[in-house]
């Protein structure tokens, strides 16, 4: 067990509180803007292949595949109803959903989180890209995709060729958002 896996849960807990820049700084990596990512060949053990193959569940706990996505543009957020970072990007999130759709990209929420507190959390707040909850196995995957520090929200984009094209940990800027999604 490396020191990073032995302080993942405290730096969830510093990223929720608003410190993800702090926590990268600890960390030694970049301050949390956009990473650009080289494509690689979507297979079964790739990170994309993993998101279409994962456990998911619907808001009200029927199984789910991601698999209707592939061949789409799609951006992946993960996210818990305890992150204020997470909650507080929601609006952006769905306001830049409303945007994109035309051109055919579409969001959508994994929350790292119980069936019961996801179920709680879209009572209060509406969003307008699909909901699905993952549990904890859901940090496994955003893992897989790059985030070694395990914390949210963390956010994939993912082209219609299943090439990874940027991840950002802690909320969006939707400005850097933005100029990805116009280069799908």
């Amino acid at each position: 067990m490396n020191t990073r896996q032995l302080l993942g849960g405290a730096l969830v807990a510093v990223i929720a509180a608003g410190g993800g820049a702090l926590a990268n700084h600890w960390l030694g990596v970049s301050d949390g803007s956009e990473v650009a990512h080289a494509a690689q060949p979507v297979s079964a053990q790739s990170p994309v292949g993993q998101l279409w193959s994962a456990q998911v569940t619907s808001v009200d706990g029927k199984p789910q595949s991601l698999v209707a996505f592939k061949g789409h543009p799609i951006v992946v957020n993960f996210w818990a109803s305890w992150c204020g970072p997470c909650v507080e990007e929601m609006p952006e999130l769905s306001q830049l959903q409303r945007d994109y759709a035309k051109k055919g990209i579409q969001f959508v929420g994994l929350g790292v989180d119980s069936d019961k507190n996801v179920q709680a959390f879209l009572q209060k707040v509406k969003v307008a890209y699909p909901i699905y909850v993952t549990g904890f196995g859901g940090a496994d995957l955003a893992r897989a995709f790059g985030n070694t520090a395990g914390g949210l929200p963390y956010t994939v984009v993912i082209d219609a060729k299943g090439d990874v094209r940027s991840t950002k940990l802690g909320q969006i800027d939707p400005q850097a958002l933005k100029q990805t999604l116009d280069s799908l």
